[in-house]
């Protein structure tokens, strides 16, 4: 009897038992091919298999092998299938209420006005505009589309990057009613087991019902109707041709693509809706024209609410945890509204007086206790004007602010602040890094190295260490971000966010412990029943208690002495600044004993800032920020190596806000 067929004839052989006969089958097939002797614990007879035989065999049984795998990989993904069932084809349209730490209301999502609009009431416009440009055959197919997925996969070949996506309408409706917004393997093969059954359960009219109703169009706004009224004031059955194609350009990425968050973005995501739909045969390209010319007149008005980066980020989590989902929900967040709302306009304040003179466009920070409770979030200047997250969503280099990843990963192999490292020009291949202003110390320590931000001393050091264990310890603190793989990965070419990098230096704040980064408390429906309750984990320390002492004074000689002067305060503090090439990027990210910061300063369109650094903006503005922060909170010294502690209150009052430009005259910076 041939091997490939025993299993077959032996039922009750456990799946454990037949992987091990067939890799044992394996094992002989390669031994016989190579003309070996057979073992005499295998279990076929010792002859020589001829090689075409052997190759059919061995292939026959890997096919089998891969088949039962793969079977029983698909039944653990499918064995929590929700049901496709929906109770009807209304939605139920919870509401969600932010609540600060204090209890005061920031944000009502979901409250807006608008109505659910049955299959027969969708607008021809939105329905055009749509299908054009999100699933074209969506009449034709059964819930996934083969031709589409292949379309865009040889159409993102070709452009070199993801521009196009396979899913379908009733895919994504699969995904916004019963599954999580997790980007694994086994959602992508629920989406498409449910797209099926939806099919099966529902009409074509129905599905695109359902998802008009619940699919989300930026600034708060689900459903047709509701995005209707939020962004022209009027009820989705009277939309005009210009307003529907701008409402379906936002659903490729909401936060984005909407008028609030970025109005030329907008319209130039509107500008393809109409090729699409001219490609489609929906329009001509005479009205598409027409139409075009109309979009850039569609004005929105809106009022910034105080903590609307925050409130979103929030937002944004509620939405994806199941035990909201179609409830109304309150939600207590760590947010504090009086240190937001200062924060917010200190921002907008100093980007007022010299964001023009300096080329400053955007501005992001992120205020955090070592613990990771987010209290102050600002997204850019004006919330208003984009909602668009930069602390968040946004990834820019983070220039030497990365080194501090480089001298940890140093320091906990053997390095220490006082040894002697050289400051002189290095080569690495075709790569030469250069010191700011070109001017190197030749012998110094450690200490001085990082506290002045020399570049070759830490490429020195990267050498030593290694760019695996750099990459390695910058994973452990919590940078998600993908880093390249090349030397310049010391100097900060890698593209990090503003919280995930605050939240990775919250780490070396907390003592060691990598923080729990959160900003939900609490979420109670409205019958006051608990649904969700946050905990901070004791979590074990990530790093040796020596190199967070040591990283905490290096950290700590940077504002006294180095780079971060403009960042001082009346208290222990400690910090890194940061710069990216030709001054597109200024970051400072520190802490106190308190709380941990980081702010950046840049613009949108990555163009250079006028001689704008870590050390003197950047710098200045993040001692603007901690300043208000510590209003009410006493002086304390920087944690110890796994320290965990409450805070307390101070009663000494805390020192004024200076000018920036005064102060910005007084401070040196690199």
């Amino acid at each position: 009897m041939e091997f490939w067929a025993y299993p077959f004839h032996n039922p009750d052989i456990s799946f454990c038992s037949l992987v091990l006969i067939m890799a044992n089958e394996l094992t002989v097939h390669y031994n016989v091919l190579r003309g070996d002797k057979l073992s005499t614990t295998s279990i076929r007879p010792k002859k020589r298999m001829r090689p075409g035989r052997l190759a059919i065999t061995t292939l026959l049984l890997i096919i089998v092998l891969s088949g039962v795998v793969g079977a029983l990989w698909l039944t653990w993904c499918l064995h929590d299938l929700p049901s496709a069932k929906v109770p009807n084809t209304t939605a139920v349209r919870s509401s969600i209420t932010v609540l600060a730490e204090n209890g005061e209301v920031i944000a009502k999502v979901g409250d807006l006005p608008g109505e659910v609009l049955a299959p027969g009431q969708l607008p021809n416009a939105v329905i055009a505009a749509v299908l054009s440009t999100e699933d074209r055959r969506f009449y034709s197919h059964f819930g996934i589309d083969p031709i589409g997925i292949a379309r865009a996969l040889i159409h993102n070949l070709r452009a070199g990057g993801i521009e196009q996506g396979g899913s379908t309408i009733t895919q994504q409706l699969a995904k916004i009613l019963f599954l999580s917004p997790d980007r694994t393997l086994k959602r992508k093969v629920q989406e498409m087991a449910l797209a099926f059954k939806l099919e099966r359960h529902y009409s074509k009219q129905e599905i695109l019902a359902l998802y008009l109703n619940r699919a989300y169009f930026g600034s708060g706004a689900y459903g047709i109707d509701i995005a209707a009224h939020r962004y022209f004031d009027r009820p989705a059955q009277k939309l005009k041709i210009s307003e529907a194609v701008m409402l379906a350009g936002a659903l490729k990425a909401p936060s984005r693509y909407n008028l609030l968050a970025d109005r030329t973005a907008a319209i130039g995501r509107a500008r393809i809706v109409l090729s699409n739909m001219v490609d489609a045969g929906t329009i001509t390209q005479a009205n598409a024209n027409t139409i075009a010319n109309e979009l850039p007149l569609l004005i929105t008005k809106v009022t910034a609410p105080t903590g609307g980066y925050f409130a979103d980020w929030v937002v944004e989590q509620v939405r994806g945890m199941p035990e909201t989902w179609g409830r109304n929900v309150t939600v207590t967040t760590t947010l504090d509204i009086k240190l937001q709302k200062a924060a917010e306009a200190r921002i907008q304040a100093t980007l007022a007086s010299m964001g023009d003179k300096n080329k400053i466009g955007q501005a992001a920070a992120v205020i955090m206790t070592p613990e990771g409770a987010v209290k102050a979030m600002i997204g850019g200047r004006s919330y208003a004007n984009s909602p668009y997250n930069r602390a968040v969503q946004a990834r820019r280099q983070p220039g030497s602010a990365f080194k501090t990843f480089v001298y940890l990963a140093a320091m906990e192999h053997g390095t220490s602040p006082a040894d002697i490292v050289l400051d002189e020009p290095i080569k690495i291949g075709d790569w030469s890094p250069d010191n700011y202003k070109s001017i190197y110390r030749g012998p110094v320590t450690v200490s001085t190295a990082f506290a002045n931000s020399l570049n070759a001393p830490a490429v020195r050091l990267a050498e030593k260490v290694g760019l695996r264990t750099i990459s390695e310890t910058a994973l452990r603190l919590g940078i998600e971000s993908p880093l390249r793989h090349d030397a310049t990965i010391v100097l900060g070419s890698s593209e990090v966010g503003v919280m995930e990098i605050t939240g990775a230096v919250a780490t070396i704040a907390s003592g060691g412990i990598r923080p729990d980064i959160h900003g939900i408390i609490e979420i109670r429906s409205n019958a006051e029943t608990v649904l969700y309750h946050h905990y901070i984990d004791e979590s074990p320390p990530v790093i040796e208690a020596s190199a967070v002492t040591q990283m905490q004074d290096i950290m700590s000689e940077v504002i006294r002495s180095g780079t971060g002067k403009a960042a001082a305060l009346d208290r222990p503090a400690a910090g890194k600044t940061g710069t990216s090439q030709n001054y597109r990027d200024a970051w400072f990210v520190g802490f106190t004993g308190n709380l941990v910061a980081g702010v950046w300063l840049g613009n949108d369109d990555n163009s250079p800032m006028n001689t704008v650094t870590g050390g003197n903006h950047a710098a200045w503005l993040w001692r603007e920020v901690m300043v208000l922060a510590h209003d009410d909170l006493a002086q304390v010294a920087l944690r110890a190596p796994n320290q965990r502690h409450l805070f307390t209150y101070k009663t000494t009052p805390s020192p004024e806000t200076t000018d920036a430009e005064t102060f910005l005259q007084q401070a040196t910076g690199g």
